[in-house]
C-alpha cells in the first residue's frame, strides 16, 4: 500500500542553509520528502492531500529544551501561586482548597517568589497554619529549590527545631522553609502517586506542551524514577505526542551501567543525559556566587554536587555515550563547572558529545569565551521575574546575566526552554524576553544582549536538536522529521503540526 502524501503550502522558514526559504513542503511516512514551490511539488505528487496554510508561517517544530515534564503535569492540578503578590493572597488560595479537601489530605502547590510576596525573609509555618491547621501543606517556590510548609507537614516529617540540617540543605529557623535537600525531609513522607496518576500527569504535561506548539522536549530529571517510566509507557502505547530526550540523575548512573543504558534508542523516548546540580537558585538565595555574594548579606549561596563528583561521574557518563548536563545558576557555580568541563572536553569530543550547562544564568566576562562549542540550555522567560531581584541582590552581575547574545557570539549552542513547572512553557514569553529584555517591572536587563526573532527561533528548534544529537529535527529538508510549528507571526500564536 502506498504511503499517503501531504503537500503543505505556507511561508516556510527551513533553517537549511542550502534553501533557507520555500513556499511548499511535501511530506510522507512521517518525513519531509521535498521542499520547494507548490507547482513543482504538486507535479511530483499530483494526488497528495493539500494543506493550505498560505496565510501562516511554517517552521521546524519547537522544542522546549528544559522541562520536568511529569512534574509539570502534576503541577497543572495543584495550587498555582504564580503571580501571587502577598502572603494573604497565598493564604486565600490555600484556604479555598482546604475548605473542599478532607482533613488530613496533603495540599500541594507552587510558583511563588519571596520578592513578589513582599518578603525580605523566609515565611514561617504559622502563616499557613492560620488557614490550614488540619491539612499538611507543601508549597514549592517557583525555582523548586525551596519549600514552604505548615506545622502539620513538619510533624508528619518529624522535623523540629532540634533536627540537624541534611547534607546539601538547610532547615530555616524559625521553622517553615526548607532549602535544597532539606525539602526531601517532607517529600519523603508524602503519599506516593499511583502508576495511574503518574501516567495521567505525564499525559497532561505532554499534551499541554503540544497544544502550545511544541513537538519535542528535553526532560531534566529531578523527578522520581516513575516519571520517565510513565513517559516510556506512553511512548510504547503510541500515546506520546512529543519526542522526549531524557536525563537521569547522576546517583542512578551505576544502575544505568548495569542495565547497559546508553544514549540513542528509537521511537519518541530516548535517554540522553546525566544530570548534576552545581548550586541552587536565585529566588531561594541558594545560587553559588563569587564574593561579595548577595547584596542583602545573605551569603554566597549553597554549592551542591562537588566539582570532583561531577568530574568523576561525568567521565562515567561520557563512557556510556551520555551527555553530562549540569545545573549552574550563580557565577561561582558556572566557573567551577567550566573548570570541570575543561577536564572532560577531550573525552567528550572523542565520543562526539557536546558538554551542556543548564541555565548559565550569571556569568563573569572572563568565563563567556570558555563556552565555545558547548550547549547552554537557557530560559529567557525567567528574566522577566528575575531581573528586579538581580538589580536588588546582585547588581554587580547584571551585565553578565542572561548573556544570550554574548554566548552566541562566543560560539555556544543556545537551546531555549522554560524549566516548566518553574515557568509556563510559553514560547511567546521566551521570544518577548529574549528580544526585548523587558522584565516584569518594566525595566530592561542588559539590553545589549537582545536577540533577533530569527536567532530565538534557531535556539528553540535547531539548537535543542543539536544538543540532543538529532540530525533530523530543527530543520526542514528531505529526510527530516515531519514535525512543524505553524505561526500567525514569528513569536506569536503557535500550534504544532506533526504528520
Amino acid at each position: 500500500m502506498t504511503e499517503p502524501l501531504t503537500l503543505i503550502q505556507a511561508t516556510v522558514i527551513t533553517q537549511d542553509d542550502h534553501r533557507p526559504q520555500a513556499t511548499a513542503v511535501l511530506v510522507g511516512g512521517g518525513r519531509v520528502l521535498a521542499v520547494g514551490g507548490p507547482d513543482d511539488l504538486q507535479a511530483m505528487a499530483p494526488r497528495a492531500e493539500q494543506l493550505d496554510h498560505r496565510d501562516l508561517i511554517l517552521t521546524p517544530g519547537l522544542c522546549d529544551a528544559h522541562t520536568h515534564l511529569v512534574m509539570y503535569g502534576f503541577s497543572l492540578s495543584e495550587i498555582n501561586l504564580h503571580g501571587a503578590r502577598s502572603v494573604s493572597e497565598v493564604q486565600a488560595r490555600v484556604a479555598q482548597v482546604a475548605m473542599n479537601t478532607p482533613a488530613g489530605t496533603w495540599i500541594r502547590g507552587g510558583g511563588f517568589l519571596l520578592g513578589e510576596l513582599g518578603l525580605g525573609d523566609y515565611p514561617m509555618a504559622a502563616l499557613l497554619d492560620e488557614v490550614s491547621p488540619h491539612h499538611p501543606v507543601q508549597l514549592h517556590s517557583r525555582d523548586h529549590h525551596m519549600t514552604w510548609v505548615n506545622s502539620a507537614a513538619l510533624r508528619a516529617a518529624g522535623v523540629t527545631d532540634a533536627t540537624p540540617d541534611p547534607e546539601g540543605g538547610q532547615i530555616v529557623r524559625p521553622l517553615g522553609c526548607l532549602l535544597e535537600q532539606a525539602s526531601g525531609l517532607v517529600s519523603a513522607v508524602m503519599p506516593a502517586p499511583s502508576e495511574a496518576e503518574y501516567l495521567a500527569a505525564a499525559r497532561r504535561g505532554a499534551d499541554d506542551l503540544f497544544s502550545r506548539g511544541y513537538v519535542s522536549t528535553h526532560t531534566m530529571a529531578y523527578e522520581s524514577p516513575e516519571s520517565p517510566r510513565a513517559l516510556q509507557t506512553l511512548a510504547g502505547r503510541g500515546e506520546l505526542p512529543l519526542r522526549v530526550w531524557a536525563c537521569l540523575p547522576h546517583d542512578r548512573l551505576e544502575q544505568a551501567r548495569e542495565l547497559g543504558l546508553g544514549s540513542g534508542g528509537g521511537g519518541l523516548f530516548q535517554w540522553g543525559g546525566v544530570k548534576f546540580f552545581a548550586d541552587g537558585a536565585l529566588g531561594s538565595r541558594t545560587a553559588w556566587l563569587h564574593a561579595p555574594g548577595f547584596a542583602d548579606g545573605s551569603g554566597t549561596g549553597i554549592p551542591l554536587d562537588p566539582p570532583a563528583l561531577i568530574r568523576e561521574r561525568g567521565l562515567q557518563a561520557i563512557a556510556l555515550g551520555l551527555t553530562p548536563v549540569t545545573h549552574a545558576i550563580g557565577d561561582r557555580a558556572n566557573t567551577e563547572v567550566l573548570n570541570v568541563y575543561d577536564d572532560l572536553r577531550a573525552a567528550a569530543d572523542a565520543r562526539g558529545i557536546r558538554l551542556r550547562i543548564e541555565h548559565s544564568q550569571h556569568l563573569r566576562p572572563a568565563d563567556i569565551p570558555r563556552h565555545r562549542g558547548m550547549v547552554c540550555s537557557v530560559q529567557p522567560i525567567h528574566l522577566q521575574a528575575d531581573a528586579p531581584m538581580i538589580r536588588e541582590l546582585m547588581p554587580h552581575l547584571a551585565d553578565g546575566s542572561y548573556a544570550f547574545k554574548s554566548l552566541m557570539e562566543a560560539g555556544a549552542i543556545l537551546a531555549f526552554g522554560s524549566d516548566a513547572p518553574v515557568a509556563a512553557p510559553d514560547p511567546r514569553a521566551n521570544f518577548a524576553a529574549a528580544i526585548t529584555r523587558v522584565d516584569d517591572s518594566g525595566g530592561r536587563l542588559a539590553p545589549d544582549e537582545a536577540m533577533t526573532a530569527e536567532d530565538v527561533l534557531w535556539a528553540h528548534t535547531r539548537g535543542p536538536a543539536i544538543a540532543a544529537g538529532w540530525a533530523d529535527e530543527g530543520v526542514i529538508r528531505p529526510g527530516a522529521r515531519a514535525a512543524f510549528t505553524l505561526w500567525d507571526r514569528l513569536g506569536g500564536n503557535a500550534r504544532a503540526l506533526v504528520l
